[in-house]
This record gives structure tokens, C-alpha cells and sequence, in this order.
């Protein structure tokens, strides 16, 4: 039936929703992190360090169960499917994001942030002006990856009853599965090509960057 399309492309929005939300929080939030990563205070760098490998350890799935259920029980606040989702794929972005920026600032020789500092700047100017445009240029494929995987793994969020491209696609098998036997078939080969009309081009524009790259060097 034609609305089943308008009803996948429904879901789909939903998907790209949560996924931008998180995406621009992760940025944000992971930046200001991988800067606070490089700092030589050894509690922050233990902070850091145990922040990022819980949230890599523990699987987005249970992250997804502890935010929607546990946290909602705990504290009493009403946390929504979607809500719950975009704190999740936040932390995990945030703390993906951050190990990036962390990386592509160590990768920038360290006499560039002496001569910084000497030359009168704080240390957040130097960071704005300085070392980011320079770790820019390294870090921008591996973001887009990162938004890429961040894209996929929101498939997770249908088991707390968001109703994404994945669930509605359920949802048309479940009401057609006498009729037509073999709907899931085309309904999940419809789903493919939607993440892959979103993901491809992605991957596509971070393979032309490390060309570019590579072609510069």
C-alpha cells in the first residue's frame, strides 16, 4: 500500500532526529572534552580516562535501558523514548568525539602550544584560534564516521518503543504477514536503502577528504 512508504519515511525521520540531536550535542560536549583530555592534571586525565572506557564497555543497548528505566525510577523524572535516546547516543558521541579531538590535539607538535602561550594567549584562545583549525584538518573524516555509526546504532532505540524507521517497518511485516508472506523482504530491503541513502554519501565525503589529504602531503 502506498502510505506504508509515507508511513517508513515517517519513521525515518525519527531516526535522523534523534541522530542530528545527538550528533550536535556530541560535537559540542566532546570537543570541550578531548581539551580537557590533554590536560597533565593526573585526576583529570583518571576522570577522563574511566569515563571513557564505561561508556565504551558498557553496550548503547544497556545504556539505553539504565537512562529509560533505571534513571526514570531513581529520580522520578519522566524521561520520554526520544529524550532517553539523544542522552545516550550524547554520552557515547561525547565520549568518542572527545578520545578524537584528544588525539588530533596530541598529534599537533607541542611547540605550537608553547609559542601560543608565550606569544600572551589564555589557554581557551589558544585552543579557538590556534590548535582546533590545526587538528581540524585530521579530525573532520574521522567525525564523519563517527556521525555515520552514530546514524546505524540508532536502530537500538525501537526496543524502548520509539517508533523508527525499523519499528514501523515491524509493524507493516506484523499487519501484512497473511496476505504477503514475503513482505519483509521488501520492507527491510526498503530500510536498507534508506540508511543507505543517508550513509553513503558519508562515507563518500570522508573518503574524498583523506584524498585530498593525502594528495596535499
Amino acid at each position: 500500500m502506498g502510505n506504508n512508504f509515507l508511513r517508513l519515511l515517517s519513521g525515518l525521520w525519527v531516526t535522523v532526529r534523534i541522530s542530528l540531536i545527538s550528533i550536535a550535542f556530541s560535537l559540542v560536549l566532546g570537543t570541550l572534552l578531548g581539551a580537557v583530555m590533554t590536560s597533565k592534571n593526573k585526576v583529570v586525565k583518571v576522570i577522563c580516562r574511566v569515563y571513557l572506557e564505561i561508556v565504551r564497555i558498557m553496550p548503547q543497548l544497556v545504556w539505553l535501558f539504565i537512562v529509560f528505566f533505571g534513571v526514570t525510577r531513581l529520580t522520578g523524572a519522566n524521561f520520554g523514548g526520544e529524550t532517553s535516546a539523544v542522552i545516550v547516543f550524547t554520552i557515547w558521541g561525547a565520549a568518542e568525539m572527545g578520545d578524537l579531538v584528544r588525539g588530533a590535539f596530541q598529534a599537533i607538535p607541542k611547540h605550537q602550544f608553547e609559542s601560543s602561550l608565550s606569544l600572551g594567549l589564555t589557554k581557551p584562545q589558544m585552543y579557538l584560534n590556534i590548535i582546533f583549525p590545526q587538528a581540524l584538518r585530521n579530525l573532520l573524516p574521522n567525525v564523519i564516521n563517527l556521525a555515520t555509526r552514530m546514524i546505524k546504532t540508532t536502530a537500538l532505540v525501537s526496543i524502548i518503543g520509539i517508533t523508527e524507521v525499523l519499528k514501523v517497518g515491524k509493524q507493516i511485516i506484523d499487519a501484512n504477514r497473511f496476505e504477503f508472506p514475503n513482505a519483509a523482504i521488501w520492507v527491510y530491503a526498503a530500510i536498507f536503502f534508506m540508511y543507505f541513502l543517508i550513509c553513503f554519501p558519508l562515507s563518500m565525503i570522508s573518503r574524498a577528504i583523506v584524498k585530498k589529504q593525502q594528495r596535499s602531503e
